[in-house]
């Protein structure tokens, strides 16, 4: 087995950011109102800024594929170019269509020659297991290097006009034409960009690369219920009725195609089973975390959950000093799947990092409640 280095990370985040004021203006409001949930959710979240592939007016200016094939290409120069890519792994939640799956469409717009693809499709965790088999694929050898991605198209989805029919249908019954909490909740939390990360079997011959020691994913779906979902509807039993069974006028009755967080369950669940594993992880790998570990990066979709996690994992024994942790939540927003790229990326292209340091990487994925960990170092 070889040792694998990510030797290059880039990101492209599209258009301006944009502020929490400019929100509505762009996205739209739901039966021509503004949202009564969304200051909340934003003082909860403390996101300041985020991307959307949208115009001012609402207007897609760039596809989730077309964003990743940037970030993509940000990998490459004359010293590395494309044409040695032998693997491309995307990681996403919201592709751009069903079929083709998104690794295709990225490498239909790169132009490049044959190369072996996977497409991770998910939440958050998608994006490193995309990751993961990049580097697993340079560590047994199949390929000399691999290209990774996370990305995400949400503002599309969380556009007002999606919600037409079924506030015109609310009106029919006679109820009131306000979207469920469920629904409004994630217009507010989610943005766009992509991020991409190459690993090689060498370490770059000049500046810093990361060695990947190890990765672990872990899915607890067989103990708890559905929390984020798209394409369906839940019973008052927490199963799921998904779109294919469904009728195209229910489809728009109920915005099925919208995302939609039980936050019930999310706050129940998110934060112990990823403190649980944590601490599997640390007895497992023999983790120091005083003197072995410099930087944290927790994928977090809100500022709401860093102290509830700092709480637990302190509870169970392996707790994180805050002055490790590094996020850029605030600054980029919650894009999902290119979150923990985004972190990783800031990290070490603005000169932060010095060899030896230890960086661990955590993801929760509420979806069905998964988490992802990975262990770096720097070389």
């Amino acid at each position: 087995m070889k040792d694998v280095f990510i030797t290059r990370l880039s990101k492209f985040l599209p258009n301006e950011p944009v502020g929490n004021d400019e929100m509505e203006s762009i996205l739209g409001m739901v039966d021509g109102k503004p949202s009564r949930a969304r200051s909340m959710i934003l003082g909860n979240n403390k996101i300041k800024t985020r991307y959307y592939s949208l115009d001012k007016n609402g207007k897609s200016t760039h596809t989730n594929a077309e964003m990743t094939a940037a970030a993509v290409q940000g990998l490459f120069d004359d010293k590395f170019p494309m044409s040695r890519m032998q693997l491309l792994a995307c990681g996403t939640t919201s592709p751009d269509q069903l079929l083709p799956n998104h690794a295709a469409m990225v490498h239909g717009l790169l132009k490049c020659q044959p190369v072996e693809l996977i497409a991770a499709t998910g939440a958050c965790a998608a994006g490193m297991q995309a990751f993961k088999y990049a580097y697993m694929s340079v560590k047994c050898g199949n390929t000399a290097n691999g290209v990774s991605t996370g990305s995400e198209k949400f503002s599309a989805w969380m556009l007002a006009k999606k919600f037409e029919p079924e506030t015109e249908n609310l009106k029919q019954l006679s109820e009131n034409p306000i979207i469920a909490f469920e629904k409004d909740f994630l217009r507010w939390m989610l943005s766009d960009g992509a991020s991409a990360a190459l690993f090689q079997d060498k370490p770059n011959e000049d500046g810093l690369s990361l060695r990947v020691d190890w990765v672990e994913i872990a899915s607890y779906a067989h103990e708890l219920d559905t929390c984020m979902y798209a394409g369906a509807i839940k019973d008052s039993n927490g199963g799921t009725q998904g779109w294919i069974d469904m009728t195209p006028e229910e489809w728009a009755q109920h915005s099925v195609f919208s995302f939609k967080q039980d936050t019930r369950l999310l706050g129940k669940n998110i934060v112990p089973s990823g403190a649980k594993m944590w601490k599997e992880l640390v007895e497992r790998y023999n983790i120091d975390i005083e003197n072995g570990l410099d930087y944290f990066l927790p994928h977090l979709s809100s500022e709401f959950f860093r102290f509830k996690i700092d709480e637990e994992i302190s509870r169970l024994g392996v707790p994180i000093p805050q002055e490790k942790w590094f996020t850029n939540l605030t600054r980029v927003g919650n894009v999902g799947t290119a979150s923990p790229y985004f972190m990783l990326e800031e990290l070490m292209n603005t000169g932060m990092l010095k060899k030896g340091q230890k960086i661990v990487m955590m993801v929760p994925e509420s979806a069905r409640f998964s988490y992802a960990y990975a262990h770096l170092t720097v070389v």
